[in-house]
């Protein structure tokens, strides 16, 4: 993997660059749709690369290990092959699902005891295995084990996590020296600094992480409840200490406006699964602001949906029957707000690289902000 940053910005920590992989190269920053269980809900892969222009995905280690399964996966010569998407991947480890899960684990320094949410059936993660998982999986980029700390969390609870975190991290490193990708192609690792919303902690695990000497950082623990100006603030102070010569992922950060700020603070790489999700409940983002197509306000308004000309679409469809889709319960409702999403999402990191570029990402930013938390 090569990391190469060709422009910055000058009155934020803003930049854009992009990053090599064996299956391809992704422009940063970058927003990744989630593809959960293999697939990007109420999507084709043909809408994800030519309508939303889609880079890289991800999946994920929890899901995918209880369903199909790392035997299956396998046989199909890993999760690329199984789904037929040729570019890059992206697997969580599933520590944030572990955590989600709450009174149906039990943590432990040896690793989690989990109950699946299927069928309640036991099953147990460590560093280790979940390193052999991901591998048997084939994602070109995946993550470290970790605990993801809830919101609010008191602090000797956060940092004893934080030091458990840092423990997995290291035999998590030591597997990986152990032992080889699967399907020949290259496999990047990435710790996740942790701490919650406490500075001190914050900095410690930037410190650890970063003398790791790993190819991509990623921070996590945040956009789980907290007020938007501590996960800004923890932010700043992680990215103030991660290489600067390295891509920085936070995770689980999707919100428009979060993902701006969060651009203007040294961050590369970002997911959510809010576009799609929100989408299935009739929520869609805009350049102008959220709409609700649920609204009795848009049942006879004719205009079209795409009225910033954004999407690849081959049909302009008008907001009265977006909002009749979703009234009747039609599925084409649900799958276009996703496209849409997901194409905004898309439209608005491509427009972060080019004012960056340009040079006037700052003032782009603010005013940019303010549009997309404008309800409509």
């Amino acid at each position: 993997m090569g990391f190469t940053i060709i422009a910055k910005d000058k009155d934020s920590k803003a930049r854009t660059g992009f990053i090599d992989t064996d299956h391809g190269k992704i422009q940063t920053p970058i927003f990744m749709p989630v593809g959960t269980q293999g697939t990007v809900k109420g999507l084709h892969h043909h809408e994800l690369t030519d309508v939303v222009k889609a880079e890289i995905i991800l999946g994920n280690t929890y899901h995918l290990y209880l369903r199909p399964g790392t035997e299956i996966l396998h046989k199909a010569g890993g999760l690329h092959k199984f789904m037929a998407w040729d570019k890059p991947i992206l697997t969580d480890s599933g520590g944030y699902q572990v955590y989600s899960l709450s009174g149906m684990r039990k943590i432990k320094e040896e690793g989690v005891k989990f109950q699946s949410h299927i069928d309640g059936s036991y099953h147990f993660f460590s560093p280790e295995n979940v390193i052999d998982t991901q591998r048997l999986i084939g994602a070109d980029i995946i993550m470290a084990f970790d605990e993801c700390t809830p919101y609010p969390c008191e602090y000797n609870y956060a940092k004893r996590s934080m030091h458990m975190t840092h423990r997995w991290l290291d035999r998590c490193i030591k597997r990986m020296d152990e032992t080889q990708a699967v399907y020949g192609h290259d496999q990047i690792f990435a710790p996740i600094v942790q701490g919650s919303t406490y500075p001190d902690l914050r900095k410690a695990s930037a410190e650890y992480i970063a003398n790791s000497n790993q190819r991509i950082n990623a921070i996590g623990g945040l956009s789980v409840g907290e007020p938007h100006e501590d996960m800004y603030a923890m932010t700043e102070v992680v990215c103030e200490i991660l290489p600067e010569d390295k891509p920085r992922y936070l995770m689980g950060v999707g919100l428009p406006q979060n993902i701006l700020e969060s651009i203007a603070l040294g961050i590369d790489m970002f997911d959510c699964v809010l576009p799609t999700r929100n989408a299935r409940h009739g929520i869609i983002y805009t350049p102008e602001g959220l709409i609700n197509i649920r609204n009795a306000k848009w049942k006879d308004d004719f205009t079209p949906l795409d009225k910033s000309g954004i999407m690849n679409y081959p049909v302009q469809h008008t907001m009265a029957y977006m909002r009749h889709l979703f009234q009747t319960g039609e599925a084409l409702g649900p799958q276009i707000a996703s496209i849409y999403n997901l194409t905004f999402f898309l439209w608005l990191v491509q427009q972060a690289r080019e004012h960056i570029i340009a040079g006037d990402f700052a003032t782009w930013k603010e005013a940019m902000v303010k549009k997309v938390s404008t309800r409509l």
